[in-house]
């Protein structure tokens, strides 16, 4: 039986910044954020991208959206390349996906009331006609977000973060969007609204059918969100597995690194903790072979000249790293 086709694939995608010297110099070089990444996400699931800041998580998100032009790659919404197609034919695809921001102040307009920041989409896309008719829709949106009606008078700045968060996902949620990326969408907020922004996405994606890209660094609030988790590093996944797999038996030793770090809520429980020393490469000059190679404390011969390539490490769980790999060679004793 064939599996359904995914709602969104990304493949090798790479976005690659270049460094030029003066106004109008040509380019020095390049910052390679993002470097070859592939993934798919399926209806109605939720895909988080995790990773320390800098690894080129949101420049993923920003970069299937078109908010920024990639470098290379393919970007497939329901089967349709959309990565390569004209502003004019990517418009009404737009409606189809829409992102939250990190800032839930900054990505609102204060000059505009709430009720004109959600019904901008609706307008825009032609989805209601009449003011009546726009208010009934804004409305709607303002009961599913759980934000009372009259908030479509007050401005952004009347609002608690939380709340400016839950208008930016009505905005989100206005166009009718099949895909909403959420890029940090929880990281500018106290811990227990946290909680209840993290509360609301999983009930409006049982409602709605939402496909989510959940970016975050928090992996604590990913493990309580997310179906799959795709951990990247440099530019990079270096793991995918689904929730479960990855969070009781990580393969890469990176993935290993970022669970160490996780607080565990029992004080009376201690964890391992796996230290990283060293400071993240540059992505204007990545490392040979494997990228994680400088700050691993199991890397050998093999990781310093030999990119690894994603591959199936059992039960579906997919990981870019040479160890245990059974095509390994004897050079790998006495070269750590």
């Amino acid at each position: 039986m064939n599996e359904p086709r995914p709602l969104l694939e990304v493949r090798e995608l790479k976005k690659h910044f270049p460094l030029r010297s003066g106004f109008f110099g040509g380019a020095r070089g390049h910052v390679y954020a993002v470097d070859g990444v592939t993934f798919a996400i399926a209806k109605g699931e939720t895909l988080s991208l995790v990773g320390e800041s800098g690894c080129g998580k949101s420049t993923v998100g920003r970069a299937i959206l078109r908010l920024l032009k990639p470098t290379a790659g393919e970007v497939h919404l329901d089967g349709e390349r959309i990565d390569n197609i004209s502003p004019a034919k990517l418009r009404p695809i737009r409606r189809r996906m829409q992102i939250v921001f990190q800032d839930p102040f900054s990505s609102l307009n204060p000059r505009q009331r709430v009720r004109d920041v959600i019904a901008e989409p609706i307008i825009n896309f032609g989805l209601a006609h009449g003011a009546r008719e726009i208010d009934d829709r804004v409305a709607s949106l303002l009961d599913k977000v759980g934000l009372p009606r009259d908030a479509m008078k007050r401005f952004p700045h009347e609002f608690s973060g939380g709340q400016r968060q839950r208008i930016g996902i009505a905005r989100a949620l206005a166009p009718g969007s099949d895909l909403v990326i959420c890029d940090e969408a929880v990281s500018a907020l106290d811990v227990s609204v946290k909680a209840q922004i993290v509360n609301l996405l999983s009930d409006l994606q049982d409602e709605l059918g939402l496909t989510l890209l959940f970016i975050s660094h928090d992996l604590a609030i990913v493990e309580h969100l997310t179906h799959r988790v795709a951990v990247m590093y440099l530019g990079k996944i270096v793991e995918i597995s689904d929730r479960r797999t990855l969070f009781a038996t990580p393969h890469h030793p990176y993935t290993k690194a970022l669970l160490s770090a996780v607080p565990v809520p029992d004080p009376k429980v201690k964890r391992d903790r796996l230290i990283l020393h060293g400071d993240v490469p540059s992505p204007i000059k990545p490392p040979a072979g494997c990228k994680f190679h400088t700050r691993c404390p199991l890397a050998y011969d093999r990781c310093r000249h030999e990119e690894p390539l994603l591959r199936n490490v059992g039960n579906g769980q997919l990981s870019a790293c040479h160890l245990d790999d059974t095509s390994m060679d004897g050079a790998r004793v006495g070269n750590r």
